[in-house]
């Protein structure tokens, strides 16, 4: 099977999460998946909660409504991707550029559930550069604390979050202790929030492999 097949595959697994009300929803190829797989089941939910303009749209396309977070309560489920995940349910996400709306969204969840393919479970966190969207004027300030941390800082050039803001993709840092770091780079003034999602991590992660998919709870 092909990675996107194995995408696909853990993507209509997490289907069977939905029971109803509005859910919360990601961003990336493989929620891309999800969405598409939604809207043959769009008759039991009452709508949707996005992390990104980009999903927002695909879920309009497939006539599923589409709401602010700030005018519904508690979502009781939400389904998003990741860029790499450790059997701990820790995170790294926002190769996309959505960390922050994505964060916010899982924060407001009663469940979280990650869809991707199996070549995303890792020993330790960092392989895949850990993403950090800042404020602009702070960018520079920003990358010399990450530096300090061991990491190199590159700026994303060209590209500008939902939200306005620039980020910066942090590359050779193995994270050991994905809570304790979470913290410290968000103390960093100017940082709106840094891709590890470890203080709030999956509840559920569906993994795609040949064999099926895996399904690894906390």
């Amino acid at each position: 099977m092909t990675q996107d097949e194995l995408k696909k595959q853990s993507a209509l697994a997490a289907l069977d999460y939905i029971e109803g009300g509005i859910i919360g929803v990601g961003t990336g190829s493989t929620v891309n998946h999800f969405i598409d797989g939604l809207a043959t089941i769009k008759h039991r939910i009452d709508g949707a909660v996005s992390s990104s303009e980009v999903s927002s749209a695909r879920l309009r396309q497939h006539g599923i409504t589409v709401y602010d977070l700030n005018d519904v309560g508690q979502l009781s489920v939400y389904v998003d991707g990741a860029d790499e995940a450790n059997d701990r349910l820790q995170l790294i996400k926002g190769g996309g550029g959505a960390l922050t709306r994505e964060k916010i969204v899982a924060a407001a969840s009663a469940k979280f559930v990650c869809i991707a393919d199996a070549s995303k479970r890792v020993a330790v966190l960092g392989s895949f550069p850990l993403p950090v969207e800042v404020i602009p004027m702070a960018r520079s300030y920003v990358a010399r604390q990450l530096v300090q941390l061991g990491g190199t800082p590159v700026w994303r050039e060209g590209f500008i979050s939902d939200n306005g803001n620039p980020i910066l993709d942090i590359h050779g840092l193995a994270v050991h202790d994905p809570v304790a770091l979470e913290q410290q780079i968000n103390q960093i003034v100017g940082v709106v929030t840094v891709g590890l999602f470890a203080q709030r991590p999956a509840d559920v992660l569906l993994l795609g492999a040949a064999g099926g998919v895996e399904t690894i709870t906390a």
